[in-house]
């Protein structure tokens, strides 16, 4: 399984900068994990190759790109470009995004080859999107908000997304019977503890308590999400936890698990 952190910012040469203000995650090149980034940081050729879109939930940070990801494509779109996301964060993109006042509402448009998305409401059901298998799985977020265990016939990754202390998720992950890869959130440095508990986020404190719950203790652990403002303080003080398996997955990087 392939993935990449699509960035969100560059520097004067072109290359990514490490500063990441919006998140989306991309899975074999035709997949995407939220869209914060989505229209942003991929060719035309690339757009092209993705119909299939989760969103973790609905706050701007991985739900701004949609849009334009769509519009970009409006005209030669040839098959629905698929959306699958808890109701309430569906129901969101339509009252605030997708309301005409903001933006088009996509759903009610069609081009000449027909629909243009095609809205997936999700549960904690799997369900399948090519040859992947996606559990979605409750985490701790100030809004409705998934987590995902990914799956294809080789490996199998999971990502927390947003959200501060958990216990269901840890219990979830424990039924699966093997794990390639954590990619576990963490938004503010220890320092700003009360900021982080008040939004739901969790800082390296927090991640180490949650890491405790964590079974697999040979799978390697990512962290993402963190707040472009602290992500040298947060480095330093993840460091300081002194856990091998432990590192920032890095922006643009193509990893393969």
């Amino acid at each position: 399984m392939k993935l990449r952190l699509l960035p969100s910012s560059f520097n004067p040469d072109g290359s990514a900068s490490g500063l990441q203000h919006l998140t989306s995650f991309l899975i074999d090149d035709r997949v995407a994990i939220d869209a914060g980034s989505l229209a942003l940081s991929l060719t035309s050729e690339q757009r092209e190759k993705i119909r299939d879109i989760i969103i973790t939930h609905a706050h701007l940070d991985h739900i701004a790109a949609l849009p334009l990801f769509i519009d970009d494509q409006f005209s030669e779109i040839r098959e629905p470009i698929r959306i699958y996301a808890a109701p309430e964060v569906l129901e969101t993109l339509e009252q605030h995004i997708f309301n005409w006042s903001v933006y088009p509402r996509f759903s009610e448009l069609e081009n000449r080859y027909g629909k243009i998305i095609d809205y997936r409401p999700i549960t904690e059901n799997p369900f399948d999107i090519l040859h992947l298998r996606v559990s979605p799985i409750p985490v701790n977020h100030k809004v409705p908000t998934y987590g995902f265990v990914v799956s294809d016939s080789h490996s199998t990754i999971a990502i927390t997304g947003d959200t501060a202390n958990m216990d269901d998720f840890w219990q979830r992950l424990s039924e699966f019977k093997r794990l390639d890869a954590l990619l576990i959130e963490c938004a503010f440095p220890d320092e700003l503890g009360e900021l982080a508990a008040m939004s739901h986020h969790l800082t390296p404190e927090g991640l180490a308590r949650e890491l405790e719950k964590f079974s697999f203790t040979d799978c390697p652990v990512y962290v993402i999400n963190m707040k472009p403002a602290y992500r040298e303080k947060i480095t330093a003080q993840l460091a300081g936890l002194s856990i091998k398996r432990l590192r920032n997955l890095e922006i643009g990087r193509l990893y393969e698990f």
